[in-house]
C-alpha cells in the first residue's frame, strides 16, 4: 500500500545518508583533521622566516620552472631528484623546512614524503611562486 508518509521518510533518511557520505569524503580529501591545516605556511610567512634566516625555502619545481625565477638563496631541488638528492635537506629536525613548488600541488605531495622519511618540521607554502611572482616579489635567475 503506498504512504506518502513513508515515501517522505524514506526520503529523509535517503538525503541524510548521502549527505553523511558526501561530509565524510570532504574531510577525508581535505586530509581528516584540523592538523592537516598546519601542514602548510601562508606566502608571507614564508618569505619572511625564509629571508630572516629561521627556514629554509626548497623550490622543487623543475630547472626549466626554475629558469624563470627563483626566491633569492632557496634551496633548487627538483621534485623528482628528491630520492637521490635528500642528502641536501637540512638533517637537524628542529630545521624549518618551506617546500614551495608552482602552485602547490607537488609541495604538499613532497612534504608527506619526507615527513615519512624522518623530517618532523616540513610545511608547503600556499600559492606557490605562481602567487609569489603574482605578486611582484623578488625573485634571482639561477
Amino acid at each position: 500500500m503506498f504512504s506518502p508518509f513513508l515515501l517522505t521518510r524514506h526520503y529523509k533518511l535517503t538525503r541524510r545518508v548521502f549527505l553523511c557520505a558526501v561530509a565524510a569524503l570532504t574531510v577525508s580529501f581535505a586530509g581528516g583533521s584540523p592538523a592537516n591545516a598546519q601542514e602548510s605556511v601562508s606566502l608571507e610567512f614564508a618569505r619572511i622566516e625564509h629571508e630572516a634566516g629561521r627556514a629554509v625555502l626548497i623550490d622543487i619545481r623543475e630547472p626549466v620552472e626554475h629558469a624563470t625565477g627563483v626566491a633569492k638563496n632557496a634551496l633548487l631541488l627538483p621534485m623528482r631528484q628528491m630520492s637521490t638528492r635528500q642528502s641536501e635537506v637540512p638533517i637537524d629536525p628542529s630545521t624549518p623546512v618551506l617546500l614551495i613548488c608552482n602552485t602547490q600541488n607537488r609541495s604538499s605531495a613532497t612534504s608527506v614524503a619526507l615527513k615519512k622519511a624522518g623530517y618532523s618540521n616540513v610545511k608547503f607554502v600556499q600559492g606557490g611562486m605562481r602567487e609569489w611572482n603574482l605578486r611582484g616579489w623578488p625573485t634571482v635567475r639561477p
